[in-house]
């Protein structure tokens, strides 16, 4: 224990030292917001039991393939995720680390491989976070169509209704609208 209080001590040594802090985070840090970890498929589903039924782990309803194959599965399974995203609220070191980030000479810049959007809701600045997974919160071409992506509720991204699933209605979009967000 006394080795792991100097490696804590040592920690907060280089942060205060630092003219600069970056951020790297991923599934935990929205765990303790409340969000369901979606690594393993008893967090999600316990949040989302209709889709449980289908007999289909998180990673096999992650996978794009379903716009194509089943759109309204796809977008049941996006959909649900995106309103969780949107109602959880960050918790509180999220604030924490957007005060030390502001307090360096340098300021901060986040790397995650989280989808949620957390961190923009949480006050940092959007130019400033690298999402490397994309954002549920933005739409795509689902086929070869455009390199275009756009936030949901845009007024250029009108959605409708087309086939048996969502088309969006875009520039040159010709395929179903997907989310921007990969997880596998």
């Amino acid at each position: 224990m006394d080795n792991l209080n100097k490696n804590i001590e040592k920690a907060c040594q280089a942060i205060k030292a630092a003219d600069a802090l970056f951020i790297t985070a991923g599934a935990g840090m929205g765990v303790d917001s409340g969000l369901p970890d979606f690594r393993g498929n008893e967090g999600f589903w316990k949040a989302y039991p209709p889709i449980a039924k289908l007999g289909k782990s998180f990673t096999e309803m992650a996978d794009p393939v379903w716009f194509d194959k089943q759109s309204e599965i796809a977008w049941a399974f996006y959909g649900h995720r995106l309103n969780l995203y949107r109602e959880t609220i960050p918790h509180e070191g999220f604030s924490k680390l957007l005060d030390l980030g502001r307090s360096k000479p340098y300021g901060y810049f986040v790397f995650t491989s989280n989808v949620d959007g957390q961190f923009q809701k949480a006050g940092f600045d959007d130019a400033l976070i690298e999402e490397c997974h994309g954002s549920i919160h933005h739409l795509q071409c689902t086929g070869p169509c455009s390199n275009d992506i756009w936030k949901i509720g845009e007024k250029k991204s009108m959605l409708i209704w087309k086939r048996s699933g969502l088309q969006a209605s875009y520039r040159n979009v010709k395929t179903v609208a997907g989310w921007h967000a990969r997880i596998f």
